[in-house]
């Protein structure tokens, strides 16, 4: 009983976690992908102030260099030997962009940029005026230096976990706060449905009764057919009191699985709803084998209920519920309205409902997927509008006491 119970409660409150993860994941992408943005620019920034730095260190090299470049210049040719320092590496082009003599370890250079990195390298570009050894433009070169990038990446991760921390806690109170009104309104409409579970049960049961205790041989035709309208608008109202019952008091039942035979019970509920079907000049078409299954008899009776009362709400007048019972399927068809595809998958959830103009909790279906959860059955839905909708439920096989036989 403990099991179920908080297998129910679970599934009560599936809806307003599920739009929580969904809120929820949408603000954390959006706060991630904030941060990603704000990471990048922080590492360009750091990239740029690197830059600023070694332009400030490359250029004082530029211009030592350029005070050897104006001696050699002045004792050439009787001084032949290019300068070199062990700090940096240089080369000069004339104003043609002609090679004339460098020492850089990367050959590759960019004439139109001032500073640039190149593989491991950092380059600085320097314009000569003065033309010493028929150079315009000088280049110095040096290692770059990796350690800022090691600085970024760790103060990237610091403050970022640090931020996604902060705001993770207020996306959770941000929710909690927009998911107020959700949950008033589901825990009013909730409140209603208890309190209408209780008004509906005296009643009911009153109208039922009195309907099986009246003698109808001594009626007239015209009153027989007040009293089968009566008959199908009480069992309607029952039918939603069952499904009223079972959402609001289901859990405090204790479970009772058992081999319950599926053939049979499929025959008494289509002859439960026959009146009803009747009154809109429904025809059940029954295509049954021998099946029985482990399962709670309530449980799969609602389940039951539910599809073929919808099968009849949702059907068109002179229409066809087709039932087939295979040893491992139930099949459950109508053809009626049909569901548009995109609405299939959430048809299932609480307060769903097809149309508007049928009335209705729509909490019929959200029982039913309740149910096949609990005891790991897979259903399938295949509906074509104007033209109706297939359910095939799956039952297990036959394995450690579960299944058909």
């Amino acid at each position: 009983m403990s099991v179920s119970k908080n297998r129910d409660t679970s599934l009560h409150l599936s809806n307003e976690k599920q739009a929580l993860r969904r809120f929820l994941s949408l603000y954390i992408f959006l706060v991630v992908a904030l941060l990603s943005l704000l990471s990048t620019f922080y590492y360009q920034s750091q990239e740029e102030l690197m830059f600023s730095n070694q332009r400030t260190v490359l250029s004082t090299y530029a211009n030592e260099q350029v005070k050897q470049l104006k001696i050699l210049h002045h004792y050439f040719p009787s001084k032949t030997k290019y300068p070199r320092s062990d700090q940096f590496k240089s080369a000069i082009y004339d104003i043609e962009r002609v090679y004339i003599f460098s020492t850089l370890e990367n050959e590759k250079v960019n004439f139109d940029k001032e500073i640039y990195r190149i593989g491991s390298k950092i380059h600085f570009v320097k314009l000569l005026d003065d033309y010493y050894l028929g150079a315009h433009y000088l280049f110095t070169e040096i290692d770059e230096d990796k350690s800022w990038v090691k600085e970024a990446i760790l103060n990237i991760i610091a403050f970022g976990t640090v931020a996604l921390i902060i705001l993770g806690i207020f996306g959770l109170f941000f929710v909690n706060l927009f998911l107020r009104p959700m949950k008033n309104s589901i825990a009013l409409l909730d409140n209603f449905i208890k309190d209408t579970t209780h008004e509906l049960n005296t009643p009911i049961s009153a109208i039922l009764a009195n309907i099986e205790m009246m003698d109808k041989t001594v009626m007239s035709e015209k009153n027989i057919k007040k009293l089968s309208r009566i008959n199908v608008a009480a069992k309607t109202v029952s039918h939603l009191y069952q499904d009223l019952t079972y959402l609001v008091l289901g859990h405090q039942r204790t479970v009772r699985d058992e081999w319950i035979d599926l053939e049979a019970l499929v025959k008494a509920r289509v002859e439960y709803f026959s009146l009803l079907a009747e009154s809109k000049s429904i025809k059940f078409v029954l295509d049954l084998r021998p099946c029985s299954i482990w399962i709670d008899e309530a449980k799969i009776a609602r389940v039951i209920d539910n599809l073929i009362s919808n099968a009849i709400k949702y059907n068109k007048r002179g229409g066809e519920i087709r039932l087939i019972l295979k040893e491992d399927y139930l099949i459950i068809s109508d053809t009626g309205i049909g569901i548009e595809k995109e609405k299939i998958s959430a048809m299932f959830d609480r307060y769903s409902r097809f149309n508007s103009s049928e009335g209705g909790f729509g909490i019929g279906l959200n029982i039913v997927k309740s149910i096949l959860d609990e005891y790991a059955l897979k259903v399938e839905v295949n509906s074509v509008i104007k033209r109706g909708t297939t359910i095939k439920i799956f039952l297990p096989k036959r394995s450690k006491g579960y299944g058909a036989v």
